[in-house]
């Protein structure tokens, strides 16, 4: 049944209220299954963050605040914490290689923000892996809506995956907690009251990405538990106003936070990562990769690369001329096309080798960014990749991608994301072959587990 505001046009609370009242019979096989790919996929971008410098500082933080021992699993390192604590560090390595998912239509990625709450609860309370799916679902299916009410005039200046994430994480905590439809709006008010990310930190390299995710996740979380103990929160925090949309937004649509819910479900619209990049280099990267493979050229043989783009390309990738750590580079249109030409992918190992090597630099300076208005009005429900690549012989070579690679019509197969777990756990170090392949093997089978418990400590165990 479609979902209606009811008469004063609380959509706020009729979404919480949808929140607060899915069920794990009530979603259907298949968006179950793709739930569950989601998760392995989220596995691999968290184990992927160890060692990442800014990832590590906030679990620094979290060691020295919280305490030595707890019920929930901190990914990288296998300690044991509380729930806020590992909800914070795991949210932060999820976002640091740039391979978690994304939603087209939301500009979100629902994974980073979602799963560190969804495990990180589930195994305090010892709820089962069917619990833990509905969560994640529920997180999936508000975030993606209120990144989607929020609009394109709100993600020019906010981090959509901090701001709708936070509330996304609400949800998440408030269907494991099996908050009440009045908890779970008095859970979005909190958490919505605490919804930030700002983009400024891509003009100077700083490491805000990892805090706005981890803060999310967190907030969201501790937004929830309150509302349990009986913490009120704000009842029109999304479109009152006052609220989100009113301080965030010029174009917000409330209509979209009540889009067909229990009929669409938003969580299969979610993509895969391919390129361990931000997104929006994806498409354009992929259609050169089209233009390479058809006329069978090299990097060598390109003079320049003219990228045609949608303006939030421009608005998040324009701020980064001149990449000078790795991270930066993944938001530089130059230095992931020029990865993808020298090696045929931009891969965490290709940028943390080569992304500053000399023929990287140069082909970088051969790219731009132009607007386009086919490829603007189309985003953000879809993202096309539209090259003009001109040869050093005088050629002039168009390249075109309507679904870039882990989109859900051109997705990643059940294969392909164990492959990409396997290499960023090998990129990282945080776990060997054989123990991949172990968690590889318990994660398939989330859904079925009678209760979820830890995912590294039995790896340890059993390695020993």
């Amino acid at each position: 049944m479609t979902a209606t505001a009811n008469m004063e046009g609380n959509y706020s609370e009729t979404l919480a209220a949808f929140a607060a009242n899915l069920t794990f019979d009530a979603i259907p096989p298949a968006v179950v299954e793709r739930t569950v790919n989601l998760y392995v996929d989220w596995l691999g971008s968290a184990l992927g963050g160890k060692g990442a410098r800014p990832v590590e500082s906030i679990a620094r933080f979290a060691r020295t605040m919280g305490p030595a021992d707890g019920p929930a699993e901190v990914l990288i390192d296998g300690s044991r914490t509380t729930p806020f604590f590992a909800a914070m560090v795991n949210g932060a390595a999820s976002h640091f290689v740039e391979q978690d998912d994304v939603h087209n239509g939301s500009v979100f990625h629902p994974a980073a923000v979602v799963f560190p709450v969804a495990l990180a609860l589930a195994q305090q309370l010892n709820a089962s892996g069917r619990d833990m799916i509905a969560a994640a679902v529920v997180g999936y299916e508000v975030g993606i809506r209120v990144g989607e009410f929020l609009g394109r005039s709100h993600y020019k200046v906010f981090h959509t995956t901090g701001t709708a994430g936070t509330v996304a994480a609400a949800a998440t905590a408030g269907r494991l907690l099996k908050l009440s439809p009045a908890a779970m709006l008095d859970a979005f008010g909190s958490a919505g009251t605490q919804a930030a990310g700002l983009w400024e930190f891509l003009r100077d390299a700083a490491d805000s990405k990892q805090l706005h995710t981890a803060m999310a996740a967190a907030n969201g979380l501790m937004a929830a538990q309150l509302a349990a103990d009986g913490f009120k929160g704000a009842k029109r925090i999304l479109e009152g106003s006052k609220g989100m949309a009113a301080g965030m937004s010029s174009d917000a649509d409330p209509a979209k936070l009540l889009d067909r819910l229990g009929e669409r479900w938003a969580t299969v619209e979610t993509s895969f990562k391919y390129h361990a990049a931000c997104r929006h280099t994806h498409p354009a990267a992929d259609a050169l990769i089209d233009v390479l493979v058809k006329h069978k050229l090299r990097a060598q043989d390109i003079a320049r690369v003219v990228t045609h783009v949608h303006q939030g390309a421009i608005d998040v990738l324009g701020a980064v001329v001149k990449p000078q750590t790795v991270h930066q580079a993944k938001f530089n249109m130059g230095t992931v096309l020029a990865l993808v030409g020298h090696y045929g992918y931009a891969g965490v190992n290709e940028f943390e080798q080569h992304f500053l090597a000399d023929p990287v630099v140069a082909f970088r300076g051969k790219v731009e960014m132009e607007y386009d208005e086919e490829v603007d009005r189309a985003y953000p429900a879809r993202w096309i990749g539209k090259v003009t690549v001109y040869t050093t012989d005088g050629r002039v070579l168009q390249g075109r991608v309507d679904e870039p690679k882990g989109d859900p019509g051109n997705t990643l197969s059940r294969d392909e994301i164990a492959v990409k777990l396997k290499q960023l756990v090998k990129f990282s170090g945080a776990l060997d072959e054989a123990q991949a392949a172990q968690l590889l093997d318990g994660a398939w089978q989330v859904a079925s587990q009678p209760r979820v418990g830890a995912l590294l400590g039995s790896l340890t165990a059993a390695a020993a």
